[in-house]
């Protein structure tokens, strides 16, 4: 299975960096985790956004799907053609929030370039060689967990959320974990999010191999951030960053 960070930000980009965006590959299949703000951009330096299978958006906030309007605007105009509805995949109700910003012909677009499927929490999705299970996690309600499998590597992407019982599920031993790390450390406890320190305490109760820290508010200093991390967390400590890469399990 192959991870590529396309988005690291939370909320707002900084310089350089895009909104929450994570594309998993495996084999020939591509899915996204999340579409945020700037995360179009940096797909299309890595592979042709139509070639996505499936687009999975895990809650309602507009850092995590900003990019779907940019989306269906290259579905539609694509150089040889509008292309197939493509599988989007999101909480209730959502597709209709969405529209609400259109006018009546811009709701009618967006419903042409998407085949809308509805999450559900424990229910399965299998695309191409990867089976998807979202797990509703503490943030907004509902906010969902997207944990990934091609039978050999398993991921799990915590989306935006407080610690608890329900994203420790989630994250139980996969071999990477993609985690909330939104708070500087003053800021903990204040908002539904964790801060690195949280994100490596889950890491070690889930038992996981890997943990990248992401969803980072633009005051956070990267590296103190993982070095809290790793004082907590012994396994690998990556702090995403655009464009990184990595592909697991490694070869022995």
């Amino acid at each position: 299975m192959r991870l590529t960070v396309l988005g690291s930000a939370a909320s707002y980009a900084d310089a350089g960096r895009a909104c929450s965006g994570y594309l998993i590959r495996s084999g020939e299949t591509a899915v996204l985790f999340d579409c945020g703000n700037g995360v179009l951009s940096n797909l299309g330096k890595v592979m042709d956004p139509l070639a996505l299978d499936a687009v999975f958006i895990s809650h309602e906030h507009i850092d995590h799907f900003a990019d779907v309007y940019a989306l269906q605007a290259a579905l539609r105009y694509a150089p040889d053609g509008p292309r197939p509805p493509m599988p989007l995949y999101l909480p209730t109700g959502l597709f209709e929030r969405m529209g609400a910003v259109l006018s009546d012909r811009g709701r009618a677009e967006l419903a042409e370039a998407f085949q809308v499927r509805e999450l559900e929490d424990n229910a399965t999705v299998a695309v191409g060689v990867l089976s998807v299970t979202p797990h509703e996690v503490d943030h907004v309600e509902p906010t969902f967990a997207l944990m990934a499998t091609d039978d050999v590597a398993v991921l799990c992407y915590t989306a935006d959320t407080s610690q608890g019982e329900a994203v420790e599920a989630a994250a139980h031993g996969v071999d990477v974990l993609i985690a909330d790390a939104t708070l500087p450390p003053e800021y903990r406890g204040r908002a539904a999010h964790m801060t690195a320190t949280e994100a490596a305490e889950l890491a070690v109760r889930a038992d996981v191999r890997t943990l990248v820290l992401s969803h980072l508010w633009p005051s956070v200093d990267r590296a103190a951030a993982a070095r809290e991390a790793r004082e907590i967390f012994h396994g690998r400590v990556i702090v995403a960053d655009e464009l990184f890469d990595m592909t697991f399990p490694e070869e022995a």
